[in-house]
């Protein structure tokens, strides 16, 4: 079997430092709060080359905390990326606000910024710039587009940690970001877990209330919040994680070279395009091709798992049929656009990859 992911492999590789880990967050009783968080807390600062981050329990409260936190007029409308997780929406409906969709880009598949212009009224107060698949988003088309209007940008990053946008790391350009370290990210948990980043002390010392019960000091409590925090044992294994994850890094793109170069000569399937602004760290690694289903099942025949990201594009979910945006017209490059996932990560070896590029071959002929 030619796996998808393999977290039990990447374990196997850093176990004794992960148990190490554990046996002190337990020895110590550090559960919530205390010394491992804090510590990963700036290390994932530093690595994000930021001033503030805030450890939380998920990737979606994340989003919904940055939501909270920037203070949005109720019912404003926040324009999301058609071709997304769920989360990067819902977490805007949740906090009383609109989402408004927008196309993605045909190439990159992150926001289409010609697409999100037309989706502006006086209404829009925030763009959630999505860096979906581990492509960043065009941030300066995006801040000059934020700046003509007055627009807060939330980042997200779940899919993206370590990439960059012309040299700067994503999580640090934006108002504010939000990752999440569900286990299968680049850089993941052993359960939930998730955080936010900015450069503004007021809007990481709201964020850090609203996580906390609305408080800093135990019991001062200035207004309702939330219990939304990343415990001690999950930091503790990022703090181990995060030494690995450049070397993680190299061995994706590594994966991604390999694959760009051995199936550049199949006519029917696209694909990813690499910007040469972008440092792209591919979270998936996704081709598009009509016969999309039937190369699935082929290659599930030849012991070669793959995956689907995302097979219903947002506005098309029944969860926003009350949106009225299902008009496929209106998402020409999001809807239906037949993307499969091939395994990519640092658990793949030369053999491997070659198995699964001798198979796409085979199909397509």
């Amino acid at each position: 079997m030619v796996k998808f992911l393999d977290l039990a492999a990447q374990y196997q590789t850093i176990q004794q430092d992960i148990d190490t880990a554990i046996h002190d967050v337990i020895a110590k009783s550090a559960f919530i709060g205390g010394e491992y968080v804090s510590k990963f807390e700036q290390e994932f600062a530093d690595y994000c080359n930021v001033e503030h981050c805030i450890g939380v329990a998920n990737g979606t409260d994340a989003i919904e905390i940055a939501i909270e936190a920037l203070n949005l007029p109720q019912g404003s409308e926040i324009i999301v990326p058609a071709n997304s997780f769920i989360a990067s929406s819902e977490a805007a409906t949740r906090q009383g606000h609109r989402v408004v969709f927008a196309d993605c880009d045909p190439q990159s598949y992150v926001i289409s910024i010609e697409d999100a212009k037309k989706r502006i009224t006086p209404k829009t107060k925030a763009i959630i710039a999505v860096h979906l698949y581990g492509h960043p988003c065009d941030m300066d088309a995006l801040q000059t587009l934020a700046d003509q209007h007055g627009l807060c940008i939330i980042e997200d990053c779940a899919q993206s940690h370590g990439a960059e946008y012309k040299g700067k790391k994503v999580g640090s350009i934006g108002d504010i970001a939000t990752f999440s370290f569900y286990p299968g990210k680049n850089l993941g948990a052993y359960g939930d877990g998730g955080a936010i980043t900015t450069n503004n002390p007021e809007l990481a010392k709201k964020c850090r209330m609203i996580a906390n019960h609305g408080r800093i000091a135990k019991y001062d409590h200035e207004f309702e919040g939330r219990n939304s925090r990343l415990d001690g044992l999950q930091a503790a294994i990022l703090s181990v994680k995060l030494k690995h994850l450049p070397a993680w890094t190299e061995k994706r793109i590594a994966v991604a070279d390999y694959y760009l170069a051995n199936l550049k000569d199949i006519q029917q399937i696209t694909l990813p395009v690499r910007q040469n602004w972008a440092r792209q760290v591919y979270h998936l690694f996704v081709i598009r091709t009509a016969k999309r289903d039937e190369l699935k099942a082929f290659l599930t025949e030849k012991g070669i798992q793959t995956g689907i990201h995302y097979p219903i594009s947002l506005p098309k979910l029944k969860a926003y049929n009350h949106t009225k945006q299902a008009n496929e017209n209106m998402f020409a490059n999001s809807s239906d656009i037949k993307l499969l996932s091939l395994p990519i990560g640092e658990h793949l070896n030369e053999q491997e990859l070659n198995r699964v590029v001798t198979a796409i071959k085979e199909f397509f002929e």
